[in-house]
């Protein structure tokens, strides 16, 4: 799994489309952040980092889907997935060994945007003031929410060896766990099914976690969501 990890780190950085996604990360949120009037911390009047919690999923529905999206493909398509499996490597040591060095490189996304939490609390007034357990719940939720895009970028990934066919894929799913079943609940009203749909919808579970309070429901599903689509990768390379 260690050789997977690195080989993968190892090509993600080698690429120019790496540093071409990862800036246009950045950049996107910054100027909603920062410049875009509709979305300005700076017009909101309070330290209060809720318009990044809430935009960011958004942007990474999309951005995971653009990382994960060559990470199998890319392997069946060259021939070197089935040189891999030959190796003393199990199919969960490839499955993990991507997983984890993609999730590492959506947390090294989300390193930088650390800045945002500290100037506003420097213009905070007093300094300081912000809500610092609800951030750090929301990062919490925020990072287990890229987990699970993860997975699920991994799975599309495997599904052909088509980089655009995966990439849409992977964020139709995110998009439909995110806020596909949220308003899916909406439509049906306060039946039991609509109660149900939304408590398992991605956006629930992530504003349940930004409240400050960690709760374990809360990981526990999104740490369940994670195992069940590598569950399904690692099935879909046994049957290739």
């Amino acid at each position: 799994m260690g050789a997977i990890f690195r080989k993968e780190i190892g090509q993600f950085f080698s690429s120019p489309i790496a540093y071409i996604i990862l800036g246009v990360f950045l950049g996107v949120l910054g100027l909603l952040l920062w410049v875009f009037a509709d979305t300005n911390l700076l017009d909101y009047g309070f330290a209060d980092m809720g318009q990044f919690f809430t935009l960011t999923p958004w942007v990474l529905v999309f951005m995971v889907p653009a990382i994960t999206m060559r990470s199998i493909a890319d392997e069946v398509r060259g021939g070197t997935m089935e040189w891999l499996l030959t190796k003393p490597v199990s199919r969960w040591g490839v499955v993990l060994g991507k997983f984890w060095a993609n999730w590492l490189l959506v947390a090294l996304a989300l390193l930088p945007t650390l800045i945002y939490y500290y100037s506003l609390s420097q213009l905070g007034n007093p300094p300081g003031n912000v809500d610092s357990a609800a951030v750090a719940g929301s990062y919490v939720g925020l990072l287990l929410l890229a987990g699970v895009f993860v997975a699920v970028g991994l799975w599309a990934s495997s599904l052909n060896d088509n980089q655009v066919v995966a990439f849409v894929a992977g964020a139709v799913v995110n998009l439909l766990l995110y806020a596909g079943l949220s308003t899916l609940s909406g439509l049906l009203g306060t039946s039991d099914l609509a109660y149900w749909l939304s408590y398992v919808s991605l956006d629930s579970q992530y504003e349940a976690l930004g409240r400050g309070l960690i709760d374990t429901r809360n990981i526990i599903y999104l740490l369940s969501l994670i195992i069940f689509f590598l569950a399904f990768t690692e099935r879909r390379l046994r049957s290739q």
